[in-house]
């Protein structure tokens, strides 16, 4: 008689299996055809990989791409199915995933001739036959040493110099068929599962694109995004220039001291930018609005602060206005689709009131500003009335300021529009990227406990919320701006790793939020700590997150 055991799974109940019983194997006892849509499983709150063995009386629940997690199995898994595609074709290839582009993963692949269309459906077509013949992905536990050799025969040089820094006796490997590589995370048991793709010929290299968690087992339209794809560009090239491209050349100046400079360049590249954009700003004489945008934590209101500086410098007196301000009463904020007031939405603005003052600005009649009560829910006057020239001009921040429906009265000559973000310029290595929305959410938490009384755990229960109305109300009019800036710093990670680490630390794994926190640990797991702050300038980005600030008292 076969020794059974009772595991608990989602939408099934009690289910008998037998012992050794993998998640794979139990997922296709449940979901039949469909098994290959679940990519792994959370147990206790924990992510898991499907080839693991299932435990007694465990709670499991089966993710798919609609799950964040199960999202970033996908997109590993096509990468790495891509990337054997590369090496298939063009064996001496060296490919690299650089970062997210619209809905999709940009990728280059380096070899004697620059890539070119044709090739890019060989490489497709090459992905499909390796997903038919679904090949499994061996998981494989290896020394750290023979990691490190594996890694360098394949030309993984940025990983070969992370793993010298990683103080483990073995390291997990993955093989597809011939083809070995490492991953920071899981993937699929199997190529078949990464199934819906498409791949883009994006000049010099390409987009790999895939199911998104809302776009339902369908491969979105890609929009091309072409001043974003060029800050990331200068972004990789300037990185690329002082050999800080992958983590692992980031940890060997924190180890040999060189860390110093690196933040002296970096705080300098930072004001150099600002300084340009303010250069731009007062070569033209018709500019008087100036709109600011950004997703949270990327440091607008620092830079809005150092932009004034910079205008300053060149004999402008800018004022700044706060679109808070302008608030509608609370009765007569729109709600969302939960009944809720939504303070995110355009209509939550008094957009009548807000272009009537600025008109009445830049026709230099004084305007008395107002002053949103947040204790009574109402607009008030602020008793501020101020009045303009072309020396004075008006800095306007807010999440709607790319949108020209905000400012519709204002001719579009008189605005420039600023989108500030922070794209990340280090990645983990040539195969694995530091997504920027992990900068933003680590920045934010550091921030929420420092200054805003805020515990980690509530930082993390508004993300999601947070996360929807950036892809709603800023994304789709980032194109629409004048100019980018890039806010990420190089050695932030370093800096912001001692102030949150020991908060994660403390999340208990009956939290619903452990398997993201426990994915941040491991993460900043790979980081040296940067331990001299005082080197970091007062005027600092990083210094609107962990303090010290010249602009904040």
């Amino acid at each position: 008689m076969k020794d059974t055991m009772k595991v608990y799974v989602e939408g099934f109940g009690e289910i008998n299996i037998e012992r050794g019983t993998t998640l794979e194997e139990l997922s296709k006892k449940i979901y039949g055809e469909e098994y290959k849509r679940y990519l792994g499983a959370r147990i206790d709150n924990e992510v898991m990989y499907l080839g693991r063995e299932v435990e007694e009386g465990k709670y499991i629940k089966f993710i798919d791409i609609r799950d964040k997690d199960g999202h970033r199995i996908y997109s590993r898994t096509l990468s790495i199915i891509f990337i054997k595609a590369c090496r298939d074709i063009f064996p001496e290839c060296k490919v690299t995933i650089e970062h997210s582009l619209g809905e999709g993963l940009y990728a280059e692949i380096y070899k004697e001739e620059s890539i070119n269309f044709t090739q890019i459906e060989l490489i497709k077509d090459r992905m499909k036959e390796i997903i038919v013949s679904d090949i499994p992905i061996e998981r494989k536990k290896v020394s750290r040493d023979i990691a490190i050799e594996k890694c360098r025969e394949y030309g993984y040089d940025g990983e070969v110099r992370l793993l010298k820094h990683i103080e483990k006796d073995s390291i997990h490997i993955y093989k597809v068929g011939d083809h070995i590589d490492r991953f920071h995370g899981y993937l699929a048991p199997s190529t078949g599962y990464a199934s819906i793709f498409d791949l883009k010929y994006y000049y010099p290299g390409a987009i790999l694109l895939f199911p998104t968690e809302e776009s339902e087992y369908t491969v979105p339209e890609f929009k091309e995004q072409p001043k974003l794809a060029r800050v990331f560009k200068q972004a990789e090239d300037w990185a690329s220039i002082l050999d800080l491209g992958y983590l692992g050349s980031l940890n060997d100046k924190v180890e040999d001291g060189s860390i110093l400079e690196v933040i002296r360049v970096s705080e300098a590249l930072h004001e150099k930018k600002i300084a340009q954009i303010a250069d731009m700003i007062c070569e033209d004489k018709n500019l008087n609005i100036i709109l600011i945008a950004g997703p949270s934590s990327s440091g607008k209101t620092t830079f809005s602060k150092r932009l004034e500086v910079q205008l300053k410098v060149n004999g402008k007196l800018p004022i700044s206005i706060s679109v808070d301000d302008y608030f509608v009463n609370r009765e007569d904020t729109p709600l969302n689709e939960y009944g809720e007031y939504d303070f995110e939405a355009l209509e939550a603005i008094d957009l009548k009131r807000l272009n009537r003052d600025l008109i009445r600005l830049l026709e230099g009649e004084e305007v008395e500003l107002p002053r949103f009560n947040f204790k009574t829910g109402r607009r008030e006057l602020s008793g501020t009335k101020i009045r303009v020239d072309e020396n004075h001009p008006i800095i306007v921040e807010g999440i709607h300021a790319l949108n020209s429906k905000m400012t519709s009265s204002i001719p579009e000559k008189n605005k420039f529009k600023i989108y500030v973000s922070a794209l990340t310029q280090l990645n983990i290595d040539e195969h694995n990227r530091i997504p920027t929305t992990d900068t933003r959410i680590i920045r934010r938490m550091v921030r929420d406990v420092e200054f805003r009384g805020n515990s980690i755990l509530r930082t993390l229960e508004l993300w999601d919320n947070v996360r929807r109305g950036e892809e709603k109300n800023i994304f789709p009019y980032q194109e629409e701006a004048d100019v980018m800036f890039d806010s990420a710093l190089v050695y932030e990670l370093g800096v912001l790793k001692k102030h949150i680490v020991p908060l994660l630390e403390e999340v208990d794994e009956e939290s619903q939020y452990y398997s993201e926190v426990k994915r941040l640990l491991k993460f900043l797991g790979y980081f040296k700590d940067i331990e001299k702050e005082n080197f970091i300038p007062p005027n600092s980005i990083l210094r609107e997150f962990i303090g010290g600030s010249c602009f904040y008292e």
